[in-house]
């Protein structure tokens, strides 16, 4: 992307900064707190909120391992051509308290939050915590911006109607989101699907609500220009929302996750598609599902954390104009 006159590349932080990568204050990408600058035009978030999964717990500790495992990520993105943390003001928020013991509440406490952030005029990128975090956020969104585009990448469709009776876990969010009124059924695609449901019916449901549907194998069939061009044309220039549960990559490239299935897709594909929807009006995001204590060697923490630097990148050269007429 071609910088406005006047302005040059920033100079890498180790040229100023002596602080080494592996230590100091953990926050996303080593930026500043949110407290620590005047306003941010994207804002990082964590959700330490993982009372709605139904298998393995342990996503209310994924924001940090995200945040230590992102140290090494750097400031020019040669992928996207983009210096994401110069082109806009990128600030770490900190963590919503959302209660633990209390599922209906934690969901307001995290719209409430969110909808704070979102008046400062910063855009989300969200690290989670379980899924169900994503339909307080959609929620908050909508305000903002009407319905929106919905991409959701996942192994699983996370549209049941309940699990165990109830209305609000991980696996029920987009359901949920539909029936409100705040996503555009036109625009809607799950993305890296895969493995055993309960029944066709599942299928049948979520292609009711308007979600296309491309599995993990269509992504290896098919090749990720081609996905990443029909994902394009689905959206058009609708506001879009990203929620990416990091289960829909394989377990070779994700382990620590609540609910692994083989047959998943790799980290490679999942951000050369991310970097195909450059041109997308990507107005918040979402990372969920990493739990650190399946994860070794920090596989998954990498790949989650890979994954929220390009969507970050996508929302900076977005914003840059509004960085720039305030420079």
């Amino acid at each position: 992307m071609t910088m406005p006159p006047g302005m040059t590349p920033p100079v890498a932080p180790e040229e100023t900064d002596r602080t080494l990568r592996f230590a100091g204050l953990a926050t996303f990408g080593r930026l500043p707190r949110l407290e620590d600058v005047k306003e941010a035009n994207v804002a990082v978030v964590g959700v330490p909120f993982d009372s709605g999964v139904s298998y393995r717990p342990g996503a209310r500790f994924g924001g940090n391992a995200i945040r230590e495992a992102s140290r090494m990520l750097r400031p020019y993105n040669p992928a996207q051509d983009v210096y994401p943390f110069h082109y806009s003001q990128v600030a770490d928020a900190g963590d919503i308290t959302a209660n633990p013991h209390n599922i209906n509440e934690a969901i307001e406490n995290i719209e409430a939050a969110a909808d704070k952030l979102l008046d400062t005029g910063a855009r989300l990128m969200t690290l989670g915590g379980d899924h169900t975090i994503a339909l307080p956020l959609l929620r908050s969104v909508a305000k903002k911006h009407g319905p929106v585009a919905l991409l959701h990448f996942d192994a699983h469709l996370d549209t049941w109607d309940t699990y165990f009776g109830a209305e609000y876990t991980h696996g029920t969010p987009f359901r949920r989101a539909v029936e409100e009124g705040i996503l555009d059924t036109s625009a809607l695609s799950h993305v890296g699907t895969r493995g055993p449901i309960y029944g066709k019916s599942d299928l049948d449901d979520s292609e009711k609500m308007g979600f296309g549907i491309v599995t993990s194998a269509d992504v290896m069939r098919r090749g990720v220009d081609e996905v990443a061009d029909q994902l394009r044309q689905r959206i058009g220039d609708r506001p879009l929302y990203i929620s990416i549960d990091i289960d829909c990559l394989d377990p070779a490239h994700a382990p620590g996750t609540g609910t692994p299935e083989a047959g998943g897709m790799t980290s490679r594909e999942l951000l050369e598609i991310l970097r195909g929807l450059a041109d997308c009006q990507l107005v918040s995001a979402d990372v969920v599902e990493v739990a650190p204590a399946y994860d070794h060697a920090d596989i998954t923490s990498v790949a989650a954390s890979h994954a929220a630097y390009e969507m970050i990148s996508i929302m900076s050269k977005q914003m840059a104009p509004t960085y720039w007429s305030k420079a």
